[in-house]
């Protein structure tokens, strides 16, 4: 690849380097004297003592073989460890620490990456217990090797600082909190506030922020013992308020020689507020669209850096092929307005006490919205939604989501009528009776509660080996149902008469969802994951079915990528089978293959390509996908309802490779899916792969005459942003 862009008429080309691919290595006899010379460091910093390398170039047709011969010699393991600590109370701290993070064991081979990692544990102990002034160099070992016994005795030196009989251990004085009066920093004269509360003095020269949300997540506080963690607390939590563009952290030492550290905490905020404008084009086989979004942002809306977001919506959705315009046949129309208000700390008294921020910035988010959507003489839909929402990070690998409140209002027409007489072939008597149109002109209530849980998500974009889990449940109904039945309210939800609240039924469902993956390092940017995704949504007490937006869908980019969304399922089901016009199947699309259950397994291997690629870096991935959904019960159409007897019958096997194009902060994702087994079909016709490569035209003919409007699709395109799990 470097060849291909970096050479003209045979030669390298010596300006305007494209960063495409690797250079050519050439060979330089001097790096091969450093790297001999490298290679023998590393073998006596590994208890190696007595090795030596040695190397030799052979070279043939211009090319170059560099071998490197090494004799390593005896290993040098510890007889014996010492510790000369003059300072008893330091002596006394480490020796009562040790054990927690040593790697210095008597009998072990030498290692001095193990002695660097007890000085580097050494310095983090002292800065945490007190010990300010603490540094790095005060460390130091003496190693004593006997060549013929190939052992050696190590000795742990912890110096006294020159000028002091032992070292120092500080307190927290008055903290100094300084913001700037703008993004373009401090002015050359400052006036601090002459005022200190709980030994805080809080100077806020842009006259923007209200004082206790921002020293909330101070945590150097005045008369405890210095503790490095509690300053990088500080740092972290300031910095993600998500308003100040700088943090810096200072220390000045009392005058009056009492042992204390005084805190100067200065801060540089940034721009408040923004205004984004978005476009799109969703499109996929049939239909092409556009939507756009303005979100306006206010990042500080009530002075104590509370994020603030309006967004609107609007988009289009057209039918193309079929003779007329671009936009000749727009037959689906979205709107949606949503506002949310992020308040970076827990806005509930009973635990709010209990989630401190020192595992990370917590927050209570109260959320409004309303969508409308609009098919063209098919059905008009709206949902109000409102939620509140407690976000808080236990550890960095832990989060947790709670929403006690999550109020949701849906209600929505039919706009054909069923018994239109020029209807020949019955699909407006179909589309009335199906479960989805039944449900999408349901008015009801929805009054639940939410919970996710994930771990590990801190490590996603590494190279690490680790298991990811996501867990969330959501479930609805509940407390109206006990209101429902202290007022004496009778429901009989199976033959449609569901207990009302305010004269409107609500919805009562349980719909748990779990996600859970292994992440496999393989060495370099070689990665394996093996992923399980399962959700299951039952609706019981006042309700006989879910509302339509909870059920499960299949495909798609981050799913079963050899199928489509929502094209795969559920079960065995076949539209051509079921559904008996064109007519009919063309308005059910998306809206026909939804099931109560979900159920997805996935393979990747991921691996690099191209180190170097126009910037970033070409990345390529092998997967096989699995998995369906399916109805809990469904005594019309059982081929949609699971069994375990019929799994193997009824999962979805698809196969594929992708390119990934990783520029750091975003990842340009294309895989392209193909599908090996069908549920769909019967028996063998379900390996679909054999018609891939034999008789593929005949069976798409013979499928799109049954199945009209439908074409059957061997091989499926996905583009995205960022990996798909």
């Amino acid at each position: 690849m470097y060849n291909i862009f970096n050479t003209k008429n045979g030669r390298y080309k010596t300006s305007n380097i494209k960063a495409i691919g690797s250079p050519p290595p050439i060979l330089d006899s001097a790096l091969v004297e450093i790297s001999r010379n490298q290679i023998e460091k590393y073998l006596v910093s590994k208890g190696y003592f007595m090795a030596k390398v040695k190397s030799d170039i052979k070279v043939k047709d211009q090319k170059a073989e560099v071998l490197f011969t090494t004799k390593s010699g005896p290993e040098f393991s510890i007889s014996e460890i010492k510790y000369e600590i003059p300072d008893s109370a330091v002596k006394s701290l480490y020796l009562s620490k040790k054990d927690l993070f040593t790697h210095i064991k008597k009998g072990m081979r030498y290692d001095d990456d193990s002695l660097g990692h007890e000085r580097d544990q050494i310095y983090q102990l002292m800065k945490e217990n007190g010990y300010y002034d603490f540094a790095k160099p005060y460390v130091k070992y003496l190693v004593d090797s006997n060549s013929n016994a190939s052992k050696a005795k190590v000795t742990l030196q912890i110096d006294n600082p020159l000028d002091k009989p032992h070292h120092v251990k500080y307190t927290i004085g008055e903290t100094n909190l300084l913001i700037a009066p703008n993004s373009d920093g401090y002015p050359d004269t400052i006036i601090l506030n002459k005022r200190i509360f709980n030994g805080l003095r809080y100077t806020d020269l842009s006259k923007k922020f209200r004082r206790n949300p921002v020293v909330r997540y101070n945590f150097l506080r005045q008369g405890e013992q210095y503790d490095i963690r509690n300053e990088t607390t500080t740092f972290n939590r300031l910095y993600e308020l998500n308003v100040f563009k700088n943090v810096k952290i200072e220390y000045q030492k009392a005058k009056d020689s009492s042992n204390k550290v005084n805190p100067f905490i200065q801060l540089i905020p940034q721009k408040i507020m923004s205004n984004r404008v978005e476009g799109e084009v969703p499109f996929n086989g049939g239909t092409v669209g556009f939507t756009l979004s303005n979100t306006y942002t206010n990042n500080n809306f009530f002075r104590g850096a509370e994020k603030f977001e309006f967004q609107v919506k609007g988009g289009l959705q057209s039918r193309i092929g079929q003779g007329g315009g671009l936009f000749g046949d727009i037959y689906q129309r979205d709107f949606s307005i949503s506002t949310s208000l992020s308040v970076p700390r827990l806005m509930a008294p009973f635990f709010s006490k209990y989630v401190t921020g020192k595992g990370g910035m917590p927050h209570t988010i109260f959320s409004a919205s309303y969508v409308y959507a609009l098919q063209k003489d098919f059905f008009s839909r709206r949902v109000i939604q409102t939620s509140l929402t407690y976000e808080f990070i236990e550890t960095k690998s832990k989060i947790h989501s709670l929403t006690p409140l999550n109020f949701e209002y849906r209600f929505g027409k039919l706009l054909f009528d069923p018994k239109d007489p020029n209807d020949p072939e019955g699909a407006n008597i179909y589309l009335n009776n199906f479960y989805a149109i039944q449900l999408l002109q349901r008015k009801a209530i929805t009054l639940g509660i939410k919970y996710t849980y994930s771990l590990n998500a801190d490590k996603l974009l590494s190279n690490k080996n680790f298991v990811y889990f996501r867990g969330n449940v959501d479930v609805a109904g509940n407390l109206l149902q006990a209101i429902s039945k202290l007022a004496g309210t009778k429901s009989d939800p199976k033959n449609d008469n569901p207990a009302k609240i305010l004269g409107q039924p609500y919805t009562q469902y349980f719909r748990p969802e779990v996600d859970i993956r292994w992440y496999k390092g393989l060495g370099g940017e070689r990665q394996f994951v093996a992923r399980l995704n399962a959700g299951l949504a039952y609706a019981y007490g006042n309700s006989v079915e879910v509302p339509l937006e909870k059920y499960f869908f299949a495909g798609g980019s981050s799913g079963v990528r050899a199928w489509q969304a929502r094209t795969l399922g559920p079960g065995n089901y076949n539209r051509g089978d079921s559904i008996p016009s064109a007519i009919a199947r063309r308005a059910l699309f998306g809206l026909d293959q939804l099931g109560e259950m979900h159920m997805e397994a996935n393979l990747e291997y991921r691996y690099q390509l191209i180190n170097r690629f126009f910037g970033g870096k070409l990345k390529g991935a092998v997967f096989l996908d699995m998995g369906n959904v399916w109805d809990l019960s469904n005594p019309s159409n059982p081929e949609k309802v699971f069994q375990l007897k019929n799994l193997g019958k009824q999962i979805a096997i698809g196969t594929g490779m992708g390119f990934r194009y990783d520029v750091q902060y975003f990842v340009f994702r294309f895989d392209v899916g193909l599908k090996l087994k069908d549920p769909q079909f019967t028996g063998s016709d379900q390996w679909v792969i054999n018609k891939f490569f034999s008789g593929g035209r005949a069976f798409k003919a013979a499928y799109k005459a049954k199945n009209d409007p439908d074409s059957y699709r061997f091989v499926q395109y996905n583009f995205g942003i960022g990996m798909p799990f």
